[in-house]
């Protein structure tokens, strides 16, 4: 028996005169994921004002590209929290261990996307989101390579994000212009990973321009003032602070960073952080600001959900030029003058600090 192929012959002829738009022009993945919840876990170790900051300009970058929490974005934060004050908590262990039971929760959760914030949450959850296939988008890591990353520029397998890494070179110059009688640097910091990064830069960086940092290590739950009291030495030591990128001042209300601006104040040591952190009595702040660096994350976690871009290839971002701020009354009292290319580019802020815009 002879088959008839007339009316299949007949439909296709109809359809490649006018063919369906479903079935041949796929719709962008924008327009198909109006309707659609994304899930971010959000995990850091300690909840400090910094970590904050990085946090509000990540909601805010995804904001700005469409995506809201209780619209379209559900979000669930943990801060992994180690009471130093009573002791015994914060050990490289225990972060681990803590770390590693959030990263499992959020692996059964198969959220969209993960932000972490800080070194040691980054370091310590990568791999098991990475095998999990969970893009992981970072903030507030002074050096991506501490946390796993292959450079400065490449996350590696399944990451990407944002770093506070400034170069040091760079800052140590500014602080060398501003303050040339100062030659001995003097930095207290703990085994926080981004303070034990931006001590060792320092250190590394400074001998070629002339400053000699000398660095003690204390404990998150130790006072700042005796280890001031050693460097200075009755004004035999160090004649200037710095201020790494460390927890240790911003824990327990900043009462590290008041001690050391009181200290500054009362004995005319001029003052001055590479971490945009609150330090009463600091003179001069370099640094990339949290904030900026968190919205920086936000554009790249942006881009993996709404574009399916994997974070493979995506770079890690970074504040290109460092926040420069000086607090002109401090300057005044170390009888200091900032130099006249500084004045120039300077713009008084609401409290009454100058904004030295370094891109000119």
């Amino acid at each position: 028996m002879q088959k008839s192929y007339a009316l299949p012959l007949i439909a296709l002829a109809l359809c490649a005169g006018n063919p369906p738009a479903l079935a041949f022009e796929p719709l962008p993945p924008e327009t198909m994921d109006d309707a659609r919840v994304f899930k971010v876990e959000i995990l850091q170790v300690t909840d400090i004002e910094p970590y904050q900051q990085a946090y509000t300009g990540f909601i805010k970058s995804l904001q700005d590209s469409g995506l809201v929490e209780g619209k379209n974005l559900s979000i669930n934060r943990v801060a992994i929290d180690f009471d130093v004050e009573k002791g015994g908590f914060w050990n490289r262990l225990g972060v681990l261990l803590r770390i590693r039971q959030e990263a499992s929760r959020i692996v059964t959760t198969k959220p969209d996307l993960v932000l972490t914030i800080g070194t040691p949450a980054t370091k310590y959850a990568r791999g098991m989101l990475v095998d999990a296939h969970i893009p992981l988008v970072f903030t507030a890591v002074a050096n991506p390579e501490d946390a796993g990353c292959v450079s400065l520029v490449d996350g590696g397998e399944g990451a990407t994000g944002s770093t506070l890494y400034t170069d040091m070179t760079d800052s140590l110059k500014l602080v060398r212009d501003v303050f040339p009688n100062a030659h001995r640097i003097g930095m207290v910091h703990t085994d926080d990973e981004n303070g034990v990064a931006n001590v060792a830069a320092a250190t590394r960086d400074g001998k070629p321009l002339g400053l000699d940092v000398s660095t003690r290590l204390v404990n998150k739950s130790d006072p700042i003032a005796p280890t001031l009291k050693e460097l200075y030495n009755g004004g035999r030591g160090v004649d200037i602070f710095a201020v790494p990128l460390d927890t240790y001042y911003g824990l327990h209300r900043y009462e590290a960073a008041v001690d050391l601006g009181d200290f500054g104040i009362e004995n005319k040591v001029p003052v001055v952080t590479l971490a945009m952190v609150r330090v009463p009595g600091a003179a001069l702040y370099v640094g990339a600001d949290f904030t900026q660096v968190g919205r920086l994350a936000g554009n790249q976690a942006a881009k993996i959900l709404q574009r399916h871009t994997k974070p493979d290839v995506l770079p890690i971002l970074r504040q290109m030029t460092p926040t420069v701020m000086v607090d002109p009354a401090r300057m005044a009292a170390l009888k200091v003058t900032l130099p006249a290319a500084m004045v120039a580019h300077k713009t008084e802020t609401s409290n009454g600090f100058w904004q030295i815009d370094m891109a000119q």
